[in-house]
């Protein structure tokens, strides 16, 4: 059965850091993924990263967020510094299976940016 575990979310005050990890099981990944999405909006892309490594951002988290990944592990993470409260979300892992046949998502992990 394949699995996305999300860990790490939390309250931070702006400017502040908090790192998200996925632990993914069951199958071996392609590209993983990281969204958000807040209330009555459609899931927001994050980051994304190839199984070889290669990253993409969206334009309001470039150079504040870092995606990375451990293939043997099976973990993604997603380290978030300079947060802001409009980086205030549900936070999803997303994996795509090695065929890409299947996609996967993960239960969210709450991130909440305030003073």
């Amino acid at each position: 059965q394949v699995q996305l575990v999300e860990s790490g979310g939390g309250l931070v005050q702006p400017g502040g850091s908090l790192r998200l990890s996925c632990a993914a099981s069951g199958t071996t990944f392609s590209t993983m993924k990281w969204y958000r999405q807040t209330p009555g909006k459609q899931p927001e892309l994050v980051a994304g990263i190839s199984s070889g490594g290669i990253t993409n951002y969206a334009d309001s988290v470039k150079g504040r967020f870092t995606i990375s990944r451990d293939n043997a592990k099976k973990t993604v993470s997603l380290q978030m510094n300079n947060l802001k409260p409009e980086d205030t979300a549900v936070y999803y892992c997303y994996a795509e299976r090695y065929d890409r046949l299947r996609e996967y998502w993960g239960q969210g992990t709450q991130v909440t940016v305030s003073s």
